[in-house]
């Protein structure tokens, strides 16, 4: 009886060792689209934006795989969010501080930027009416390809870098 005991123990550790090690397999390959966080400061407001940063590999994103005049979460899998501890002005719109889902309609000239007011959902559940500010910004050709969308927040305002292309959008302090 003793040793049924023993050998049940020793099965049952066996198996949990086991369920263990495979869990700690699948953690070790990488994600498609990895969570990034870019943070820095536009006057006295500190400005942070997470986001999940897919790549290119191979496809063509702009018209394609992000199609013109519809919306984008500007981003993969969860909403895309910008925090802005300060009132800021973007593109001359006050846009008072706090934390948005960021979405854009990118155009071929001219792209839309959306703060919407719902942060915390997925990316593809956006809502128009919940809309906080909705702005305008030329996108440019960027100086090189950035493989990983990629953004950035300059004293001059954030940046959005993908592929090819590269979106502005001025934020200043509020006024």
């Amino acid at each position: 009886m003793k040793n049924l005991r023993i050998t049940n123990v020793l099965a049952m550790l066996l198996i949990g060792i086991l369920v263990s090690s495979t869990a700690w397999a699948q953690d070790a390959k990488p994600k498609a689209s990895p969570a990034a966080t870019a943070t820095g400061k536009v006057g006295n407001a500190t400005i942070t934006i997470n986001y999940s940063s897919p790549s290119v590999k191979g496809r063509t994103i702009w018209g394609e795989l992000v199609p013109y005049g519809k919306v984008w979460r500007a981003g993969a899998n969860e909403a895309t969010t910008i925090t802005t501890d300060q009132d800021v002005m973007v593109e001359g719109k006050k846009l008072p501080a706090g934390t948005y889902s960021f979405y854009t309609i990118p155009g071929e000239d001219e792209w839309t930027i959306i703060f919407n007011k719902t942060n915390k959902q997925w990316g593809t559940q956006y809502d128009e009416k919940q809309d906080a500010l909705r702005v305008m910004a030329k996108p440019r050709k960027a100086t090189s390809m950035s493989e990983r969308l990629v953004y950035d927040v300059t004293k001059d305002g954030i940046v959005l870098r993908w592929e090819n292309l590269e979106v502005p959008v001025k934020v200043q302090a509020a006024k």
